[in-house]
């Protein structure tokens, strides 16, 4: 049976609806046959009538999650402790921002890689026309004037030659690409799943370390105030750590609280918070606001990791225009320099 993909915008809107629904009076059950006589994709209709049918059979809506494969273990989690607690709705309306969060920014994201990406290939293929198409007829120029290009021109030459030769390589290359930046574009659980990859590789640094703790506090607030103690929030936020630094951080984190460290200590020394932040942190916890604090904290950090990759994109723009330039200015410099001697010479 094929797994239904739900995207984070699909999820933060369900979490939503629901939320909203619970807020007028309706149960489960009814709220989400609601939903299913809305929903237009048919297969998230049934995936809709398959809950509403566990949830009036009695089956609490943490398990009724659960028994789906596309809901993350994160929100099953998370919704069964707010259930036990009594804050269903207020873990749904928690939920539906944090996923509506995440879409955001997968967003941001997507459009970081694709303006460069797309950026690049235009590039590329300014230099590679010149390369192929137009060195080849001053050389013919030259030929005819009794000369041969030589020297960097000569080089680019025979660069251009061994490119036309791997042409229809090249083709299927920038077919392949082209093809995956319209998927990246136009499909967003695609992007999804690639900024899921991007973020795995690039680790802690940068832009993507920053945006990674933030999310990482995020989860570790919505867990405290569902209710759940500070080690369990700590187990289930290390569910959405999505690369190997910021998993082994946690654990670290994870073992210094079963050890007896306070929590705002715990994230000091395992790197997760700053020491100015960690006081912060251990004041809010102290005055009995301590997932507030927390929210905030990592409010403060998105933004943070937010400006930083606007402002990374915004330098790449006249970086790669520069660079397009000067590579333009040079081939064209190589070959209309000798030529501008040649025509002195007979005139």
């Amino acid at each position: 049976m094929k797994v239904l993909k739900l995207t984070n915008e699909e999820l933060g809107t369900l979490c939503t609806s629901l939320a909203h629904l619970y807020h007028a009076g309706i149960g489960g059950a009814d709220a989400l046959t609601l939903l299913a006589q809305d929903e237009q994709n048919r297969d998230t209709r049934a995936l809709l009538h398959r809950m509403a049918a566990r949830a009036d059979e009695g089956v609490g809506l943490g398990r009724v999650f659960a028994a789906e494969a596309c809901f993350p273990g994160y929100l099953c989690g998370l919704l069964n402790v707010g259930e036990q607690v009594g804050r269903t709705e207020q873990t749904l309306q928690t939920l539906g921002e944090h996923y509506r969060s995440r879409a955001r920014m997968d967003e941001r994201l997507r459009a970081a890689l694709l303006y460069p990406a797309v950026l690049l290939a235009v590039m590329l293929a300014v230099v590679v026309v010149l390369l192929v198409w137009v060195l080849p007829v001053f050389n013919d120029v030259y030929a005819q004037l009794g000369s041969r290009l030589a020297g960097v021109a000569g080089g680019l030459l025979r660069l251009g030659q061994a490119l036309r030769a791997a042409l229809p390589a090249l083709c299927v290359l920038v077919g392949v690409m082209a093809v995956g930046l319209i998927l990246f574009s136009l499909w967003p659980a695609f992007g999804q799943r690639f900024a899921a990859l991007w973020r795995a590789w690039r680790g802690d640094r940068g832009v993507n370390g920053r945006i990674a703790v933030a999310r990482f506090l995020q989860a570790l607030a919505m867990g405290m105030g569902s209710g759940m103690t500070q080690q369990q929030a700590l187990e289930l936020a290390l569910t959405l750590a999505d690369n190997g630094s910021l998993v082994r951080r946690g654990r670290q984190c994870l073992g210094r609280v079963e050890q007896g460290d306070g929590l705002a200590q715990a994230l000091r020394e395992s790197g997760l918070l700053a020491a100015a932040q960690s006081r912060v942190l251990d004041a809010g916890i102290r005055s009995g606001q301590g997932e507030r604090v927390m929210e905030q904290l990592a409010e403060r950090q998105l933004e943070r990791g937010e400006a930083e990759l606007e402002n990374a994109v915004a330098r790449v723009e006249p970086v790669l225009v520069v660079v397009t330039c000067v590579m333009v200015g040079i081939i064209l410099l190589s070959v209309m320099l000798p030529l501008i001697h040649i025509m002195t010479g007979i005139g």
